[in-house]
């Protein structure tokens, strides 16, 4: 695993860094994914809180340290009121960014600057430390494979596994394990087919997979307020999924 001062939405946006298609991480589900993750953060330090639906911070003066996490956190306190699922995608991109920007800082993301046709200036971002992101992806894949009791795992890593798992990346997404490491899949590619033979052996691994993220939730939430928290980010993260990889008409 990555040395500890990586965050959890850090931890997140290095999960979805696709090294083959570096664009695919800049896309809303991640966005979505990063911002969940920064909330839920948040919530772990005791700096938001929970009132009746409602993110809300605890006092107008504590911060962080982190510059992504006190960026959002100011954000909430000059903002309206809103719920946990709006605060997932409200603004979303900035929390992403701003995330990014610290993995460059850290070394674990590399900025290039290019032209394009030659004339408009344009960063693009590929991935610096692949080794620490391939660890991370090799983590999840162990947390949610149930290779150490639930009670075990450390909070933060049960946490990363959880949201992993409702943006369904590539490290999440199938309950086999199978893909490649720091991939985002396709939304719903890990459900595959295989005729009615692989359906029963499927079924059942699919319920395994089911029960194994409810208790981890319960590992990265033991208290009941913040368990509250993360189903609701969760559902705001795996609804975006879902409008992912809807067909549109035509």
């Amino acid at each position: 695993m990555p040395r500890d001062p990586l965050s959890l939405p850090a931890r997140l946006c290095l999960l979805a860094w696709d090294p083959a298609r570096p664009g695919a991480a800049d896309a809303a589900r991640v966005h979505h994914l990063v911002r969940a993750g920064a909330l839920v953060e948040l919530v772990r330090r005791g700096l938001l809180r929970d009132d009746d639906g409602i993110a809300t911070p605890v006092d107008l003066d504590s911060e962080t340290g982190d510059p992504v996490l006190d960026g959002l956190l100011e954000l909430v306190r000059e903002s309206l009121p809103h719920g946990w699922r709006p605060w997932v995608g409200l603004h979303a991109r900035v929390t992403f960014d701003a995330v990014r920007e610290q993995l460059v800082a850290e070394g674990c993301l590399r900025a290039e600057k290019k032209r394009v046709l030659g004339v408009f200036p344009s960063v693009e971002y590929a991935l610096a430390r692949r080794d620490t992101a391939q660890a991370l992806d090799r983590r999840v894949r162990e947390v949610l494979a149930g290779q150490v009791p639930a009670g075990e795992v450390p909070e933060r890593d049960a946490a990363v596994a959880v949201l992993a798992a409702a943006a369904e990346l590539g490290c999440a997404g199938d309950p086999g394990g199978a893909g490649e490491p720091g991939t985002v899949n396709e939304p719903g590619a890990a459900r595959g087919s295989g005729g009615a033979r692989g359906r029963g052996s499927a079924t059942g691994a699919g319920a395994r997979r089911r029960d194994r993220i409810a208790e981890l939730a319960g590992r990265a939430a033991p208290a009941p307020a913040l368990r509250g928290v993360l189903d609701e980010v969760c559902g705001a993260v795996s609804d975006e999924t879902a409008h992912t990889k809807a067909p549109t008409g035509g």
